[in-house]
């Protein structure tokens, strides 16, 4: 039996070794999918740096490189391109460039032998392969048949939003909102049916996530009309043509649905377990276990979300504190 559990083991490990060898492999030479030229960088070559101090004494340099590339695909095809690059300390949305790095570019002059052009972004398919190959093997490592489910439902999750999001874009008249609304029925039966199976745990479950969700989204709304949106900054929607008050409501939906879910599928499994223990306990005991595991979670559920969000504000708020914006404004916005 052991030899068996082995062999079996063995045979999936190499299997994952495998598809992450090929996939790694594809990513690195998938130059023939894109119709922007791709450059892989032969040559760098520093060339001179400036200090520069902003009006609130901030301090930082300007580096400049020379680079020779390499054409991957189109019509120059392996032939060599300059390039001139310009990252400052921070590096805080530029990059400096070695050999190897592969960058998307723009050719400007094809005059005499030499191709001049400039730099759009790095290509970073090969970063984004490593990081989901980690993350999925990760998850099933842990959760095994149930991770293994999980990553299908996941996979299965982003092509369904990203395909309803495309469409919206398409039709002027749609609905974001109810868009939103279908997505966020449809990713909570799917999502807890693969993980938790088909059983009455997980219909409760199901019901009390999509109770909990529509609620946050009854009171982010109710609280909207009540303070007529004061408040509430639009201002990364900006460019947006549709209604930056239901894109607001929608992202609401989507974005609680995570947590209401994860704490719908604690409190069903824990009650569950305590009936499947007893199942003589009575109704009003549950109901008070129950309100009892709630009121223990609430607390790191807030906590988890607070932090989940102020992190990826995090860059903005230094950036408002760091140009002398007080504390209220800076939260504020």
């Amino acid at each position: 039996m052991k030899i068996t559990i082995k062999k079996k083991t063995l045979i999936l490990s190499s299997l994952i070794l495998f598809c992450v060898f090929i996939s790694l492999l594809f990513v690195q030479n998938n130059f023939y999918l894109y119709k922007q030229p791709i450059a892989e960088v032969t040559q760098a070559t520093p060339k001179d740096k400036t200090e520069s101090v902003g009006s609130v004494n901030n301090e930082a340099i300007i580096f400049h490189q020379n680079l020779v590339g390499k054409i991957k695909n189109g019509e120059q095809k392996d032939a060599f391109i300059l390039l001139e690059n310009t990252y400052s300390s921070s590096g805080a949305h530029d990059h400096k460039y070695q050999v190897g790095d592969k960058l998307f570019i723009t050719i400007q002059s094809d005059k005499g032998k030499e191709l001049t052009g400039i730099i759009d972004y790095p290509k970073r398919d090969t970063y984004v392969v490593v990081a989901a190959w980690l993350f999925m093997v990760t998850v099933f490592l842990i959760g095994k048949k149930s991770g293994l489910f999980s990553i299908v439902s996941l996979i299965i999750n982003v092509l369904i939003l990203i395909l309803a999001l495309n469409r919206y874009t398409e039709l002027e008249g749609a609905s974001l909102l109810l868009i939103c609304s279908g997505l966020v029925v449809f990713f909570t039966v799917t999502s807890l049916l693969s993980v938790s199976g088909n059983n009455e745990k997980t219909y409760a479950a199901i019901l009390a996530t999509i109770i909990g969700t529509f609620s946050a989204l009854l009171i982010a709304y109710v609280v909207m009309k009540v303070t007529a949106e004061k408040g509430l900054r639009y201002e990364e929607m900006s460019f947006v043509t549709r209604s930056p008050q239901k894109v607001f409501l929608a992202s609401i939906l989507i974005g609680s649905l995570g947590a209401v879910m994860d704490i719908a599928i604690t409190i069903t499994s824990s009650l569950y377990e305590l009936y499947d223990k007893n199942n003589h306990i009575l109704l009003e005991d549950l109901k008070e276990s129950g309100m009892e595991i709630g009121k223990d979670i609430m607390g790191s559920m807030t906590n988890v979300l607070f932090f989940a969000y102020v992190s990826g504000s995090i860059p903005m708020l230094l950036l408002y504190l760091k140009n002398g914006a007080p504390l209220n404004y800076t939260l504020s916005h």
